[in-house]
């Protein structure tokens, strides 16, 4: 294993680098202003739309995505480029259109879709046009196991039927959201794995009601599309929206979910580097007792532990990333896992040391933190609980001794 950046990862981190000294810190305090001045909490603001402006014209677009689709780029290139992207979360990812939950659905219309739906949803993602969701998790059964959800998808003629009620739908309350994949029931009775399909429906069909926001920690993460609760009641379209054929919506959750894992983590890595960089300078400014924090034995010993924490995660990261790329997912699906696991609770770990060397401050809107926090410890339930994960993990070990 290699983990040397090649010449294309080095010009395109480069690039980075510049666009967010240049462009992303600068636009932090202006996209908080416009948040706060807008009418409507759930649509962009005008500095989003130009960064995005700014960073097509310089080439730093649609990094996640492989082959023709995308830039080409490997997991191995694009990893050190989502981790730098993952130091301003709210606003580096959607400026380079590689923010979720857009990068999963590209994915799946990607391998998944047929012409006609790649031509009608996948170039306008691809373009930054229009935003989605994917309409998954479900609050009346434990979403945890795909197998319980409940929305059903029924054939009627020449049309599929949606009813069911999703929450914690990422995107769906951005006003420029136009189409849901839908993962839903089309067999209740064939084999668990065999029972769930996936269903592109428009969000303007009748019969999709979105009935709320939902917050997270209190915030209402409205900057990327906010989260809703959605009912689907008696919501037809057409037979051809079906993604793939019935029975498949299992199959492509997990290789949705794959990248969008090792994306997560990738990102967090820089939300952690981030984190150090404040606690640093945080510990450095401050005298307490007579000296500096920076000189207090238990903040010497915190950012030790930290920097020792993001160095073994990055490697993992790096690691997966490298066998997604040479074995395929399924090849990588022990260090996906790892990943997942131990990602989120070292940043969050992290994350909450940087917040208390700063003290009051680090839960203030003054600094990033307890956002990032929030959003690192939202991460231990996204794409699959931590104790999901581990439990798979688990077996896949005992496998080999039984």
């Amino acid at each position: 294993m290699d983990f040397t950046f090649d010449a294309t990862t080095e010009e395109l981190r480069e690039k980075l680098l510049a666009f967010m000294d240049e462009h992303v810190y600068p636009a932090e305090p202006v996209f908080h202003e416009q948040l706060a001045e807008r009418e409507n909490p759930w649509t962009s603001v005008p500095v989003v739309e130009e960064l995005k402006a700014e960073a097509r014209k310089r080439g730093l677009w649609n990094f996640f995505l492989p082959g023709e689709h995308g830039a080409g780029l490997t997991n191995l290139q694009y990893a050190p480029l989502a981790e730098i992207t993952g130091r301003s979360p709210s606003l580096a990812p959607t400026a380079l259109n590689c923010a979720a939950p857009d990068t999963g659905n590209m994915e799946v219309l990607a391998m998944f879709g047929n012409e006609k739906q790649r031509e009608q949803w996948l170039q306008p993602l691809l373009d930054g046009e229009i935003r989605s969701a994917f309409a998954m998790t479900e609050p009346d059964v434990a979403s945890s196991d795909a197998r319980n959800i409940a929305t059903r998808i029924r054939r009627d003629g020449t049309d599929y039927v949606i009813n069911g009620r999703k929450w914690y739908i990422s995107g769906a309350m951005n006003p420029n959201c136009r189409i849901f994949i839908v993962m839903g029931k089309t067999d209740p009775d064939a084999e668990p794995h065999r029972q769930q399909s996936m269903i592109l429906v428009p969000r303007d069909t009748p019969g999709v009601h979105i009935k709320r926001g939902m917050h997270v920690f209190g915030y209402t993460d409205g900057d990327h599309g906010g989260h809703a609760e959605v009912v689907f009641d008696n919501a037809r379209v057409p037979a051809d929206n079906l993604i793939a054929e019935e029975g498949s919506g299992f199959a492509i959750a997990q290789a949705r979910l794959g990248p969008g894992r090792i994306h997560h983590c990738m990102r967090l890595i820089g939300m952690a580097e981030r984190a150090i960089e404040l606690m640093c300078r945080r510990a450095t400014a401050r005298e307490a007792f007579g000296k500096t924090l920076a000189q207090q034995g238990v903040i010497q010993e915190w950012i030790a532990e930290a920097r020792v924490r993001v160095e073994q995660l990055r490697l993992l990261v790096l690691k997966t990333a490298w066998l997604m790329d040479t074995k395929g997912n399924k090849g990588a699906h022990t260090e996906i896992q790892a990943i997942k696991i131990a990602t989120p609770t070292s940043v969050e770990w992290i994350l909450d040391k940087a917040i208390q060397t700063h003290g009051a401050g680090g839960v203030s809107q003054d600094f990033p933190l307890a956002e990032l926090w929030a959003a690192a410890r939202m991460l231990r339930l996204a794409d699959g609980p931590d104790e999901v994960h581990k439990r798979s993990l688990a077996r896949r070990e005992l496998k080999r001794y039984l």
